[in-house]
């Protein structure tokens, strides 16, 4: 998939979004000084559960997030690009020692970026809470599972 999307992005316009794929998909706590070269110092970072403001805050974001995680992996699927912004779909596949069991989770999810002076000015992530956290809890997913079916119907 990856193949698709580098050559969808080959005009010089769109190297802060082709960067932004490449950091993303490699992306570990051996790697992490790789956010310097993607995003804005005065980057705002939204995800369902956090609003994070400065290069340096969401750096201690991401050093927390992946000391936490035995491993984390996001493959790109699909991008729709216009001037200075994105969405981007991914799916990513984590796995925790307390969620799951400790068996790999996948997770479909999309981000919404937008770019100033070739970096990440603003980065909001889109993603089902309930599938990526909550139903990977022992009782907790269980209840949510059974809410997820009682809506459905």
């Amino acid at each position: 998939m990856q193949r698709n999307v580098d050559s969808k992005l080959s005009s010089q316009s769109e190297l802060w979004l082709k960067d932004f794929i490449d950091v993303y998909q490699t992306l570990s706590t051996k790697n992490l000084g790789l956010l310097e070269t993607i995003y804005h110092k005065e980057v705002t970072f939204i995800d369902p559960i956090h609003q994070i403001e400065g290069l340096d805050n969401l750096h201690r974001y991401f050093q927390h997030l992946y000391e936490n995680l035995s491993s984390c992996d996001f493959v790109i699927e699909h991008v729709i690009s216009q001037e200075k912004e994105a969405a981007i779909y991914w799916q990513m596949s984590y796995q925790h020692p307390k969620l799951n069991k400790g068996k790999i989770v996948e997770v479909q999810g999309s981000s919404h970026i937008k770019s100033q002076e070739d970096k990440i000015i603003y980065h909001r992530d889109y993603l089902d809470l309930g599938a990526m956290l909550y139903e990977q809890l022992p009782v907790f997913g269980q209840l949510t599972k059974w809410i997820k079916t009682r809506a459905a119907n």
